[in-house]
């Protein structure tokens, strides 16, 4: 028998301590803190803070509205600060357990943002906040407007008008950041008119004397195309008192009915409907201005500069309610008109008085119907069509 395969008692002894020592040797190297094990550095918590920051180091075309925040797990935050490239500092907010600081401002389009700052372990050690990472440069920076705005008080029709200096290709991203706040129950929904303008309306009209608040956080919002949102926008407005008018074109009549009740019954003249140029077609329109003069011109038709008085303008087709002495003989007879509804002058200016922006009115009776698409033409859509244009 070879005796080399031959191993005594204290030789096995030996190298089981060995191995041992060389196990014990690796966690310490492992550890970090040259111990023995995992107790003396629970124990001392001298371990390195873990740091995270969000956009990550480096990062381009950020998105200014995405989420700017730096972290920790084992540590607190100190003296975090993020500045541009001007060195202004960005407003920021420390969670109060010292874990999270986040930018309470906007950030800048196209710029260059650098973070600094560190974060300290509970047993002494520390660890920077360092990065920096660039901002989205749009191509272009796209202007909202919303109306009504103000804190003005409009008619029961008034839409909610969001219009766009450029056209909007991502129409879902923007409609899903409106919102639409009232203080009374009503059903409405968003839809895109054409490429700049998207509105919103009630399924039925204004429950009357509802407030109404519109947020439109459109900062940072991709539009598509490189096109970017130039800033939040925010309207707050009332609605008035119920008024409907019923412009009935064959009766030659033009009544008005207030919170229910019939408050005027006028004489009128409508369009001629011989002509459909000049005709009074059927549909709900919207009072859109009110002006107690107003310079009128068809040169087509054989006037221009012709002064009107207590002119409501309802649609810009050429609509309007207003005074025309110079058709008196035919008011609440027959329809000669170009178009607009003809009161005699102490009817006309009884109805610009009492009259609000965004007051509906109702015309039937003409046996036309006018095509929707002259603003504002919100109302002369049934519910579902107007559903259907929604981007969501």
């Amino acid at each position: 028998m070879n005796g080399s395969l031959r191993r005594s008692p204290g030789g096995a002894l030996i190298a089981v301590l060995a191995a041992l020592l060389l196990v014990s040797g690796c966690a310490g190297a492992n550890g970090g803190t040259g111990g023995t094990g995992g107790t003396e550095e629970d124990d001392s918590g001298s371990s390195d803070p873990a740091v995270s920051v969000e956009p990550k180091n480096g990062a381009d075309g950020v998105n200014p509205k995405d989420p700017i925040e730096v972290t920790t797990e084992n540590g607190k935050l100190r003296d975090v600060s993020l500045v541009n490239g001007d060195g202004e500092q960005v407003e920021g907010e420390l969670a109060e357990n010292g874990s999270t600081w986040r930018t309470t401002e906007p950030l800048g389009y196209d710029t260059e943002y650098e973070w600094s700052g560190k974060v300290v372990h509970s047993g002494g050690g520390t660890a920077p906040v360092e990065g920096s990472f660039h901002t989205v440069a749009p191509k272009n920076v796209v202007r909202a407007t919303v109306n009504p705005y103000g804190n003005k008080t409009v008619g029961i029709a008034m839409p909610i008008s969001i219009k766009f200096d450029s056209p909007v290709q991502n129409k879902a991203a923007v409609q899903r950041a409106l919102d639409v706040q009232t203080s009374k129950p009503v059903e409405g929904a968003w839809a895109w008119l054409n490429d700049k303008q998207v509105d919103w309306r009630p399924k039925e009209y204004w429950p009357a004397h509802t407030q109404v608040s519109v947020d439109a956080p459109l900062y940072g919002i991709d539009y598509g195309g490189g096109s970017y949102g130039q800033a939040d926008i925010t309207s707050e407005f009332e609605i008035g008192r119920s008024q409907v008018v019923k412009a009935e074109v064959d009766k030659h009549r033009m009544r008005v009915i207030r919170n229910g009740k019939e408050v005027a019954n006028y004489p009128a003249s409508y369009g001629k409907p011989s002509n459909p140029d000049l005709h009074t077609h059927e549909g709900t329109y919207t009072v859109m201005a009110k002006h107690p003069v107003e310079i009128m011109d068809n040169p087509k038709y054989g006037y221009t500069d012709v002064e009107k008085k207590w002119a409501v303008r309802i649609s810009n087709h050429g609509e309007f309610i207003h005074e025309n002495e110079n058709n008196r003989a035919n008011i609440g007879s027959r329809n000669t008109s170009h178009g607009c509804v003809n009161l005699t002058n102490a009817d006309a200016k009884e109805y610009f008085q009492g009259a609000l922006l965004g007051d509906p009115v109702e015309v039937t009776g003409s046996g036309t119907q006018m095509p929707p698409k002259y603003a504002v033409y919100d109302w002369m859509l049934s519910w579902q069509q107007w559903q259907e244009k929604s981007a969501l």
